[in-house]
């Protein structure tokens, strides 16, 4: 198991970078929309002794031996994943939610086929087809984006599907904070005969806890990091029907497709948080999400600040920074200043180059699981007022007076030994 002064004799430089993260974290509020703080039972499994075993295969048919225990957690995941989003066919094996994207991919599609999904600029993340990306190099790729007022326009999607043909659809964002109607999507893909992916890696924790609609009756195949809003160790899921699954072989795209050994430590960690999120307390951490999201966009808005689409639906809201000559870049660095971590973020229709964008994008999962509330929001949207409308040095060590009160009021980590 992780002991901190275990590490600190062995390696007092690794540990000393571990000690410098821990009170970075307890010193700023995080508000990066895809972090979050996982609970100590999920450290522990990601600490424990499963980090020492191969187990290439699935359950029942390993190519390594001594693989029983790794059979019982990856089990254990498994159907705690199907019980919580009621679906009939998980597979817990990908590192990350980009490669969960990329074996859906090579599983259904042959090279040169179309995608169409969200744009990068749009809200949409490099998976979904960015030329950047595998799924831009090795697929043909069309976007679709957002309308002048920041929402999806389904009527629009059915257009370009029309003109393109997409033998994949991917609907789902990193950016985009507004709730997403899966069954229409569905209607579109059906229409143009297309699979639909639905890619729920932001917004799982808020599916499961039943505050935003599910995929599951309407994707094809759905995929999903495990941290984020799920609040789990970071990795990434497939889930779809068992008859589905198996006739498009999505095991074999992630073995032997695209990966190795699994990370049993990891999949052993995703099951804890599968079984955190199955308990009643969880669909209240959900609720309280979105109330301080949408209590922190009134807040600026209310001092001023605009906020994409008005407001959100979800966990995340984009500031439109752009009205008060502030670049992302400049909010990022000036809020973390602070003691507010964010991230600078494009904005749809943004001219402004990828490195330092008119936006910022922030969160609040990570607010949340530390224990703020609301009233709270009001306090932090504030002190991004004082920070990025006021600019001055006076109202910049205001901001950070004010921020560090509400750390002293929230410990998140009382001691590291």
């Amino acid at each position: 198991m992780y002991s901190y002064s275990k590490l600190l004799n062995a390696d007092p430089e690794v540990a000393a970078a571990i000690r410098g993260e821990v009170d970075r974290e307890n010193s700023h509020l995080e508000m990066i929309a895809s972090e979050n703080f996982v609970s100590e039972a999920v450290m522990s499994a990601l600490g424990s002794q499963f980090t020492n075993k191969y187990a290439e295969g699935y359950p029942g048919d390993r190519y390594y031996g001594g693989c029983q225990y790794a059979d019982i957690v990856e089990n254990l995941a498994r159907d705690r994943a199907k019980k919580l989003f009621g679906c009939e066919y998980v597979n817990v094996q990908p590192h990350a939610g980009s490669q969960a994207n990329t074996a859906v991919q090579f599983a259904l599609l042959k090279p040169e086929d179309m995608i169409l999904g969200m744009t990068l600029d749009a809200g949409g993340h490099l998976s979904h087809g960015c030329k950047a990306n595998i799924s831009g190099k090795y697929f043909q790729v069309a976007g679709y984006g957002v309308d002048e007022n920041g929402y999806i326009d389904y009527d629009e999607i059915l257009k370009i599907a029309k003109e393109t043909r997409p033998k994949l659809i991917i609907s789902g964002a990193s950016a985009y904070p507004r709730k997403i109607d899966f069954q229409k999507f569905r209607e579109i893909a059906d229409e143009v005969g297309a699979y639909l992916l639905a890619d729920i890696a932001h917004i799982s924790g808020l599916v499961v806890a039943g505050e935003h609609m599910s995929p599951i009756p309407y994707a094809h195949v759905t995929t999903s990091t495990t941290h984020k809003t799920l609040r789990g160790p970071r990795g990434g899921m497939i889930m779809s029907s068992d008859a589905f699954a198996k006739d498009h072989k999505i095991d074999k795209a992630i073995f032997p497709g695209l990966q190795g050994g699994p990370l049993v430590h990891v999949i052993a960690a995703k099951a804890v948080c599968y079984g955190e999120a199955l308990k009643p307390e969880f669909k209240t951490y959900a609720k309280n999400v979105i109330a301080n999201a949408q209590a922190l966009s009134s807040g600026l808005m209310d001092r001023g600040i605009k906020i994409f689409t008005g407001g959100t639906d979800n966990h995340l809201m984009l500031v439109d920074l752009r009205p008060l000559g502030v670049s992302g870049k400049e909010a990022e660095d000036e809020l973390d200043e602070a003691g507010i971590t964010c991230n600078k973020n494009a904005i749809p229709n943004d001219t402004s180059s990828k490195t330092i964008t008119g936006g910022i994008r922030l969160g609040t999962a990570a607010l949340t699981t530390r224990g703020l509330g609301t009233a709270d929001m009001e306090t932090i949207a504030e002190a991004i007022r004082l920070v990025v409308v006021e600019r001055t040095a006076a109202s910049k060590a205001k901001a950070k007076a004010m921020i560090g009160e509400l750390t002293e009021k929230y410990p998140l980590y009382e001691n590291v030994e």
